[in-house]
C-alpha cells in the first residue's frame, strides 16, 4: 500500500511539474479547474482503501501533493501558510478526503448501486432478528463484525465501512438509509457541507487564537 501511494504522489507531482508551465499563461481559474481534473481525480482513486491505516505513513506525503497543488493555484510562497487557501477552494484535507470516498462507497453499497460483493458485506442493524427487541434495532447503524487483526481485519472494507458510517450525524443516517433513497447528489451534499462547516470554525478559531496572542 505504501508503493501504491508512493507511485500516485510522484505521479501527480509530475503533472504538476508538467502543468506549471502553462501558469502564466492561462487564467487562474482555468488552472484550478485543470488541477481539480487531472491532479485531484487522480489522487482520489482508490483513497478509500486507506482508511483507517498509519496516519504518519500515507497522510504526510498526500498533505505534501495537496499543498503543492494549492500554492500555484493560490499564487503562494512555499513558506506561505496553506490551511487556509484550502478551506477557501473548498479542498478536503487528506484524512478527510479518505472518509469522504469510503462514505460515499458505503452509501452506493446500502443502495446497491456499488458492485455486489461490496453490498453483500453491509448488513443493517434493524434486520438482525436477534436485536429486534433493542433500542439499536430503531437505529439506522450497520453491523460492524468482529475482526482478529488490527492490521487486516479492521482495515477492510466490511469493519471500515460500518464504522465510519455509524460516525457520521444521526440526521444523515436516518434521511440517506430510509426507502425510497434520495441522490447520491444530496449525500455528497451532505457529507461536504459538515466538512466545511469543521474547517470554517477550526479557521475562525485559530486566526482568532493568533489575535488573542499577538503581542501588544
Amino acid at each position: 500500500m505504501r508503493s501504491h501511494v508512493q507511485r500516485t504522489v510522484a505521479g501527480c507531482f509530475a503533472i504538476l511539474r508538467q502543468l506549471r508551465s502553462i501558469l502564466r499563461s492561462v487564467p487562474s481559474s482555468v488552472f484550478q479547474t485543470l488541477v481539480v481534473a487531472i491532479v485531484l481525480s487522480r489522487l482520489d482513486y482508490g483513497t478509500a482503501t486507506l482508511a483507517y491505516r498509519p496516519i504518519c505513513l500515507i497522510v504526510s506525503s498526500l498533505c505534501s501533493l495537496l499543498n503543492a497543488a494549492a500554492r500555484p493555484v493560490a499564487g503562494l510562497r512555499r513558506s506561505d501558510h496553506i490551511t487556509d487557501t484550502l478551506a477557501s477552494f473548498h479542498w478536503l484535507r487528506a484524512p478527510e478526503r479518505i472518509k469522504f470516498k469510503l462514505a460515499v462507497t458505503v452509501y452506493r453499497g446500502i443502495h446497491g448501486t456499488a458492485p455486489q460483493y461490496l453490498s453483500d458485506l453491509l448488513h443493517r442493524v434493524s434486520n438482525i432478528t436477534s436485536r429486534r427487541r433493542l433500542r439499536s434495532s430503531t437505529s439506522f447503524e450497520l453491523v460492524i463484525p468482529l475482526s482478529r487483526l488490527v492490521t487486516v481485519g479492521d482495515r477492510s472494507f466490511a469493519v471500515a465501512g460500518p464504522r465510519l458510517w455509524n460516525t457520521l450525524p444521526y440526521y444523515i443516517c436516518a434521511v440517506f438509509t430510509g426507502v425510497p433513497a434520495k441522490t447520491e447528489d444530496s449525500f455528497v451534499s451532505a457529507i461536504l457541507s459538515g466538512h466545511y462547516t469543521v474547517a470554517c470554525v477550526a479557521c475562525c478559531a485559530r486566526w482568532s487564537l493568533k489575535f488573542l496572542l499577538r503581542p501588544p
